[in-house]
């Protein structure tokens, strides 16, 4: 990038040949707080989509999982059948794996339970990682970001509880980054402590 800009590493601004969408999760969406229930569903289902694979992949596939998917409306989702299923495991257009599938399926029914007790998703969220998000401390380099913290552990045994699938510490701590429940910029990166 010719920009001037300093980002996080895992964005691959200064690659020789940068990743456009990448770069433009990095800059405009990740670590932005997101309050909007169908965006929270999508983000949780897409890092469960990535276990074992690189968020570049998902993030090149994501127009086909938003339209596999439905737009990820919980109560679209939750209503697949068996069909849905069949379907989504025959589009080669997305991750094709039967158990985080399901999850998807299962947890989009399990989304609308919480948004039922707590009166969305997103309250559920504020109520286990209440605000203002925690910012990486002064000098942090990139190897001392944490996989998980004793807040995902907690928010992941919650939700497993709860009847979700695909939320292990390290997934739900992957999601609580890109949904601005932390703010995991690195020092020095231009979005290091911006809340927008």
């Amino acid at each position: 990038m010719t920009d001037g800009l300093v980002r996080c590493w895992w964005s691959g601004a200064t690659n020789d040949q940068p990743d456009p969408q990448m770069v433009a999760d990095h800059d405009t969406e990740w670590g932005v707080p997101c309050h909007d229930d169908v965006e929270l569903f999508e983000r949780l289902a897409l890092e469960g989509f990535q276990a074992g694979l690189s968020w570049s992949t998902i993030l090149h596939k994501r127009a086909a999982f938003r339209a596999a998917f439905q737009g990820f409306d919980p109560r679209v989702v939750a209503a697949f059948d068996d069909a849905d299923r069949a379907r989504l495991l025959a589009d080669a257009g997305i991750v094709r794996n039967r158990a985080k599938v399901d999850a998807t399926i299962g947890n989009a029914g399990a989304v609308l339970v919480l948004a039922d007790a707590f009166w969305s998703f997103d309250a559920y969220l504020a109520s286990m990682v209440p605000g203002p998000p925690a910012r990486l401390p002064t000098g942090t380099s990139g190897g001392e970001i944490p996989a998980k913290t004793p807040v995902s552990d907690r928010l992941s045994k919650d939700l497993r509880k709860r009847g979700f699938r695909f939320v292990g510490s390290t997934i739900v701590y992957a999601f609580m980054q890109s949904v601005g429940l932390v703010d995991d910029h690195l020092p020095g990166c231009f979005r290091y402590g911006v809340t927008r």
